[in-house]
């Protein structure tokens, strides 16, 4: 049996379970060692949602996709009591994400957590485009799949996904560079999770988007791919009744967040862009 073969048959062995569960998000991820908590990273619901489960689990290590190597580090127990401080120091308002309000009480539920930056450094995401990402990740990419093209069928559903994401309006061959930094953005929060665990032990919390959250392909897949022997569960977080994509443990709905249509950042009038 193949390399490919094997880790697809692991792969479907690992999602089995996950459409049939019916259980609340407490039950369904107990007992994991690294757990995934996504998000709709501009949804309040969501972030009170993996604050509440961060203070139940009380992790031994926090990682978080927003965050660089480099902005984890300037973290210190005084930042946690004080929102403002800890957001000047991560340099939050000009990191593109949403509100730190709503990231704050992540931190806060956990204080005695080591925190860790799973970012995809901007050098690594420009370097996709005509890049060998087995190269671009370095040395362990084998073990997350970055050695090897995806089947066929799989990348044109990604690619598909990352058309209809950005509104119809990247150029065909700009749509399998993003599939190519999504799956270093999986590899990278993988392999950084993996890291907290070996250094801390479990469970470890990762706070990252419902994208890379999902089993079927996203990061749970391949810390999967890399420790087979390391349980892992996901939670997905939906918007009014709209469940997120891919394979979950539990998947919980909050309401749905008003905001502008965000096509109108490729077309400027919201309609896709043909």
């Amino acid at each position: 049996m193949n390399r490919l073969i094997a880790r697809r048959l692991a792969l479907t062995l690992l999602l089995l379970p996950c459409g049939a569960l019916a259980q609340e998000g407490d039950e369904a991820l107990s007992g994991a060692e690294v757990v995934f908590l996504g998000e709709v990273h501009d949804n309040p619901a969501h972030h009170e949602r993996q604050s509440a489960l961060v203070g139940e689990m009380k992790p031994t290590a926090l990682v978080f996709e927003m965050l660089t190597t480099d902005q984890a580090a300037r973290i210190h127990p005084e930042h946690l009591k004080d929102a403002a401080a800890m957001a000047e120091a991560l340099e939050w308002d000009d990191s593109g994400w949403p509100d730190f309000a709503m990231y704050y009480p992540i931190f806060t539920a956990a204080p005695e957590a080591a925190i860790f930056g799973a970012a995809l450094p901007r050098e690594e995401a420009r370097q996709v485009q005509g890049g060998d990402l087995a190269a671009i990740f370095g040395e362990t990419a084998g073990f997350y799949g970055l050695d090897e093209p995806l089947p066929l069928e799989i990348m044109a559903e990604r690619e598909a996904l990352q058309k209809s994401a950005h509104c119809d309006a990247l150029p065909a061959d700009m749509l399998p560079v993003m599939v190519g930094i999504q799956r270093l953005r999986d590899a990278r929060l993988a392999e950084t999770a993996l890291e907290a665990l070996a250094v801390h032990g479990g469970p470890v919390v990762v706070i990252t988007g419902n994208g890379h959250a999902r089993k079927d392909w996203g990061a749970p897949a391949m810390v999967h791919m890399a420790a087979p022997e390391v349980r892992v569960a996901a939670l997905g977080q939906g918007e009014g009744g709209t469940p997120p994509d891919g394979g979950f443990d539990a998947v919980e709905d909050s309401p749905a967040v008003e905001r502008e249509d965000p096509c109108k950042a490729f077309t400027g009038d919201g309609s896709p862009a043909n």
